[in-house]
């Protein structure tokens, strides 16, 4: 006998959710797949507000900084819910839907035990739909992961550092430069 997972639609998704099915369950859906999401720890929830409000001051009006709050992936039938979000300011927009992969400047995720599933998982969703920066903050090495250059056909990043000081320039925002040791505080 064959098992077959039942895959949900993000529209599935949102009916369990507005029926209050998942209340209190920390969870986001990846590969139609409902996925629980792994409890923060405190260099995480720490790391992640700081980078977040060091995020608002250097970029200004010219994107928002969303934290922990769900963006849509039609193609994959995913809605994750990265640390962080750097979205277009479409703030009207966000009322009437989460962001999509083409309101996204680039994503962010504060890593400890969930290593392995934001640099591999996430990374192909993430890739598979050109989302063309995206930052893993692996919290053990205490260094940032950077891939960028997203295939879409492989759900793969054609580029892949791991930097733990000095600066970088988002590819969204060339004239920006992001001080590490600012999301690296801990």
């Amino acid at each position: 006998m064959t098992v077959t997972l039942a895959k949900w639609t993000i529209e599935d998704y949102h009916r369990i959710i507005e029926a209050g099915i998942l209340d209190d369950r920390p969870v986001e859906l990846l590969n139609g797949e409902i996925v629980e999401m792994v409890p923060e720890g405190i260099p995480h929830s720490a790391s992640s507000t700081d980078s977040r409000d060091y995020l608002i001051r250097v970029l200004g009006d010219r994107a928002i900084v969303r934290e922990g709050h769900p963006i849509t992936i039609p193609e994959s039938h995913s809605e994750p819910e990265p640390d962080l979000a750097i979205v277009e300011p479409k703030s009207e927009e966000y009322w009437e839907h989460h962001p999509y992969p083409e309101n996204i400047f680039w994503l962010i995720e504060f890593s400890h035990s969930s290593l392995s599933k934001d640099l591999n998982e996430k990374a192909a969703i993430y890739a598979r739909a050109g989302i063309r920066e995206y930052w893993v903050v692996d919290l053990r090495r205490i260094a940032v992961v950077v891939m960028r250059d997203p295939d879409g056909e492989s759900g793969t990043y054609g580029s892949q550092i791991t930097i733990s000081e000095g600066t970088i320039r988002p590819i969204a925002f060339p004239d920006v430069e992001i001080d590490l040791s600012r999301i690296l505080r801990f």
